[in-house]
């Protein structure tokens, strides 16, 4: 099979589509042909080893995958065969034409979801799910997103905006601030301004939820918008070191729940037509060099996707 290859860090041209041996379905897993394969920017850290976690080399990266079901190992059920699932990997693994998946992780693809929307939700969909559940924005409360261009952050402005709350979108470029307000943010800002915290604290009086996805000095300033008792929620440091909560805020713990149900909650909320990922670009797997170079350079607007043609 084909799969894009890691066999030293360094940068996006590290990653090279070669010809490698097909992978095997053990006891409890199953074989995926590989349709669409997501991309995170946690992966793009990984490449470079300035990730939270370190690649064993040679590597194949990509954590979910979607597709159809092609072998099915010892113990599992063969009426998989032929199922349009998605699932994760394990962390990697989903950068080729075949991927290996334990069963249990397998979920399905509702009918009427193209594999696209399917992976674009995986992670990000369970994320921002769980994310929504526990903070728990209530009608007219002020909620800001940060990040609000990307695939968690627009996931956010949606349900916020569907909880009834008033979101503020925040974002580094006009493309994805765009975005966001076209998702339901009223009030969209340039973190990368100093100003501002000035016009989010003028706009709304103090903040009743952050969703902190940045971390470092946009993630600290955004904590010193919210009133006394607001909730923070911290999931990413894209920007620096994960914000360290204020004792006289809230700080929101993730929900105690399987996170496939998340992620199953996603999807079935995207199947009805009240839940939709940003793609903001999909690739060939032989392009996945020029992926990672477009997400590092923040030159995407939403998920990026591997689509993969066998």
């Amino acid at each position: 099979m084909r799969a894009v290859v890691l066999r030293r860090y360094g940068g996006p041209e590290a990653l090279v589509v070669e010809e490698v041996p097909d992978p095997t379905a053990g006891p409890g897993q199953v074989l995926v042909a590989v349709s669409v394969a997501g991309i995170t920017f946690v992966e793009t850290q990984v490449r470079a080893d300035r990730g939270p976690r370190r690649a064993e080399l040679p590597a194949i990266l990509g954590n979910g995958v979607a597709g159809t079901v092609v072998k099915t190992g010892e113990g599992v059920d063969e009426a998989l065969l032929g199922a349009r699932v998605v699932s994760t990997l394990g962390g990697s693994g989903g950068y080729a034409e075949l991927a290996v998946a334990d069963a249990a992780d397998l979920i399905p693809i509702p009918d009427g979801l193209s594999s696209e929307v399917a992976v674009a939700l995986l992670a990000d969909g369970r994320t921002a799910v769980g994310l929504a559940r526990a903070a728990a924005p209530k009608p007219g409360e002020w909620v800001l997103v940060e990040a609000a261009g990307g695939g968690v952050g627009s996931l956010l402005v949606q349900l916020a905006v569907a909880a009834g709350a008033r979101v503020v979108g925040a974002a580094s470029s006009a493309a994805k601030r765009e975005l966001a307000a076209g998702l339901g943010a009223e009030l969209t800002v340039d973190y990368t301004d100093p100003a501002w915290t000035r016009q989010v604290r003028e706009a709304t009086g103090g903040l009743d939820v952050v969703f902190d996805g940045v971390g470092g000095e946009i993630g600290a300033a955004a904590q010193g918008l919210l009133k006394d008792g607001g909730r923070l929620s911290v999931y990413g440091m894209a920007g620096g070191p994960m914000t360290t909560p204020d004792p006289r805020v809230t700080a929101v713990a993730w929900p105690q729940v399987d996170l496939r149900e998340l992620a199953r909650e996603a999807l079935a909320q995207a199947a009805a037509g009240r839940l939709r990922p940003a793609i903001g670009a999909t690739y060939p797997l032989a392009s996945a060099a020029e992926a990672h170079a477009a997400i590092e350079a923040r030159a995407v607007t939403g998920k990026s996707l591997l689509t993969v043609q066998i």
